[in-house]
């Protein structure tokens, strides 16, 4: 679980690159999570997109590997203030299930719920205009369990937090409803360059 205290090894901080606060992890790529890792099979896993949504969609595994692909590549950084440079994700832009599902103008932020019930809240904005994926790589290789895979959601412009793990739903509504993180104190948006660790910041 992400709290105050995590500590891990710490490099020289290369100037301008990381937002307030993080240092670089180098190699190293973190483990946190809020609860118990799960089993999930992609055969039997889909993503639903719903809500304020003219067409609401659920996408299989084969689906989701049929449509145009894209890839992150840049920086990451979780609130307990690491910072992982020049990563890799493969996968899907959400900008093509949002085409696909047509939100209706009334939709103002997306709910988003994991397989372990897990859930995040962002702004639709935040995930529009190629800032957020739905992805299932690293580096070249499926993504390890432990990190989400089979698939997990990328913000990489927000805290990692809201990159939630084996991501299931994406629940379009006309107001922001808190996630789990954020109904425990953390920022409801979390923008790292604003140092958004918690509410209040």
């Amino acid at each position: 679980m992400a709290t105050r205290g995590f500590v891990g090894r710490r490099r020289p901080t290369p100037p301008g690159r990381l937002p307030p606060g993080q240092y670089d992890v180098g190699h190293d790529f973190p483990v946190l999570t809020a609860e118990a890792t799960p089993v999930v099979r992609p055969e039997t896993w889909t993503l639903t997109v719903d809500g304020l949504v003219a067409n609401e969609h659920t996408w299989t595994w084969d689906d989701l590997h049929r449509v145009p692909q894209s890839e992150y590549r840049g920086d990451i950084h979780c609130v307990t203030t690491w910072s992982k440079f020049d990563t890799t994700f493969g996968g899907v832009s959400l900008d093509v299930l949002f085409d696909a599902v047509e939100p209706l103008p009334t939709a103002t932020h997306v709910f988003v719920t994991s397989t372990t019930g897990y859930t995040t809240n962002l702004p639709l904005d935040e995930l529009r205009g190629g800032k957020a994926w739905v992805v299932w790589t690293f580096d070249g290789k499926p993504l390890p369990r432990e990190h989400g895979g089979p698939v997990r959601l990328l913000v990489p412009r927000l805290y990692f937090w809201k990159s939630a793990k084996w991501v299931t739903k994406l629940t379009l509504r006309d107001h922001d409803q808190q996630g789990f993180w954020e109904r425990n104190g953390y920022h409801d948006l979390g923008d790292p360059w604003l140092e958004q660790r918690y509410q209040g910041d």
